[in-house]
């Protein structure tokens, strides 16, 4: 299992335009194999910015899978026009879980 971390800056005064699409957006990541699942937060110190958590079971999943799909073309189509600049994209391993032990 690994986790998709990207920080999505969307330009100021876009961002209820954001949600909405990222509304829509969700359901063609959710489909994909590999997905387990998604959170989107917004930041309080800077509400322009939102934090984006995808849980995959690979990374494979998300590049090979999700952005070689007919659905990650929608979803840039949907998504990619509101960020400015372009967010960084990174992915995490678990080193350790909720009381300490090692994860797998």
């Amino acid at each position: 299992m690994i986790r998709e971390h990207a920080l999505l800056p969307v330009r100021p005064g876009l961002e209820a335009d954001f949600e909405a699409a990222f509304d829509q957006a969700r359901a063609l990541i959710a489909a994909q194999p590999g997905f387990r699942s998604l959170s989107l937060s917004r930041s309080i110190e800077s509400p322009s910015t939102y934090l984006l958590l995808v849980v995959w079971d690979s990374v494979e999943a998300h590049t090979d899978g999700f952005r070689r799909s007919s659905e990650y073309a929608r979803w840039k189509e949907l998504l990619h026009r509101f960020y400015e600049p372009f967010p960084t994209v990174e992915h995490f391993v678990d080193v350790t879980a909720v009381g300490g032990t090692v994860a797998p």
